[in-house]
């Protein structure tokens, strides 16, 4: 069985990443895409994000209608944590999903190109791109090549197998499995929801209408300041 993992902050969840999870699915015959909202990402901590409560309810609620994505608390804070709770690191969350699955089983990290060009700062990034495929979703004019030259040195391949990439869409280099995802972009983002709901306008053509309800009823983004942190207490669940 296939089962792609989606990580991020979702912050919130929107069309744009859905959109993606459902190319990739059709693409790679994933049975399963498990959304992976993190508690504290070592990539984004310049300013708080909307509390875990929060940020996984509304991906429940985005993926509801959806039978092969699922909305998952690997990366939940435990309950009673405190504020000195680590960073989520992606090769964690891999090795936890994979002890967890049957040996044929076959995992498929979905990222996007803008997260993909740091990958080589990632935690254990060498380790990390060999632990199972991964799945890079491009916007409009990139190529194979482009995600290559960001690898770490130590898998980048040569000038000749670079060459030889031209626009194929994967590359299985030094224990690396790297797919292109091309041309799944839509012009959405996190940063234009919350600055729509902080000046009044609509989030439908943004996010399902289920997840604009929410943000609303719970008051989400109206100011720049992150919502208040709510406990979670949950059974964990993928």
């Amino acid at each position: 069985m296939n089962i792609g993992l989606f990580g991020g902050t979702f912050d919130p969840i929107h069309r744009g990443h859905l959109k993606v999870a459902r190319a990739a699915a059709d693409r790679f015959k994933l049975r399963e895409v498990w959304f992976i909202p993190v508690d504290i990402s070592p990539h984004k901590q310049k300013s708080p994000p909307t509390s875990y409560f929060h940020r996984y309810s509304m991906v429940a609620l985005a993926v509801a209608d959806e039978p092969e994505f699922l909305a998952s608390l690997l990366e939940a804070p435990e309950p009673g944590a405190h504020m000195e709770r680590q960073p989520s690191y992606t090769i964690n969350t891999i090795r936890q999903v994979k002890a967890r699955l049957r040996r044929r089983d076959r995992v498929f990290f979905l990222v996007g190109i803008d997260a993909f060009r740091d990958i080589a700062k990632w935690h254990k990034s060498v380790e990390l791109l060999r632990e199972c495929d991964f799945i890079v979703a491009a916007r409009p004019g990139h190529s194979l090549e482009n995600l290559a030259q960001w690898l770490p040195k130590e898998l980048r391949p040569t000038s000749k197998e670079v060459q030889a990439l031209g626009r194929d869409e994967a590359l299985h280099n030094y224990g690396v499995k790297l797919h292109l995802l091309p041309e799944t972009h839509e012009n959405v983002s996190a940063t234009q929801i919350r600055a729509a709901m902080r000046n009044g306008k609509a989030l439908k053509k943004f996010v399902p209408d289920t997840v604009a309800e929410y943000i609303r009823k719970e008051g989400l983004y109206r100011t720049a300041v992150a919502s208040r942190q709510l406990p979670v207490n949950r059974r964990r669940a993928s």
